[in-house]
């Protein structure tokens, strides 16, 4: 029997607590050629690495290829992950995974889901970016905040 917990409400309670619902979502903390950084800008304004979620039953790398395929129309070489990071909203989350990655092309294609891309220096690329992508920024260039 599991042991009593304080619930909100300030009342004991013997109920396990109900796990978290999460889905995974992979980003690329992508150099360019001439050492810059990509980052998209979504319909909100708001700036993020490209990537996105593993759709059920989709191997890890795949997944991470076809999403940057599809947001930047670029073919990029992946390495190992840098940081991760959990957001929670209520009994859902996200656990996002983030890569250090390079490509030799330049030329983005836009998916659908941005309105703008920009190369840029990671000074600039850290003042647009989320504590979440900024976290994962500092980690890849050996600066952990």
């Amino acid at each position: 029997m599991s042991e009593p917990r304080e619930d909100v409400d300030g009342e004991a309670s013997r109920e396990a607590p109900k796990p978290m619902l999460a889905t995974v979502s992979q980003k690329a903390i992508l150099f360019g050629p001439d050492g810059r950084l990509l980052v998209l800008r979504e319909a909100d304004g708001d700036w993020e690495f490209p990537g996105g979620r593993i759709d059920r039953g989709e191997a890890v790398m795949p997944a991470l290829h076809r999403e940057l395929r599809e947001e930047t129309g670029l073919s990029v070489t992946v390495g190992g992950p840098v940081h991760t990071a959990v957001r929670k909203r209520h009994d859902r989350g996200k656990f996002f995974v983030y890569y250090r990655c390079a490509t030799d092309e330049a030329d983005v294609t836009l998916s659908e889901e941005h309105v703008d891309s920009e190369w840029t220096t990671p000074e600039r690329a850290r003042d647009r970016l989320n504590d979440r992508c900024r976290s994962a920024l500092e980690r890849v260039l050996g600066r952990e905040e």
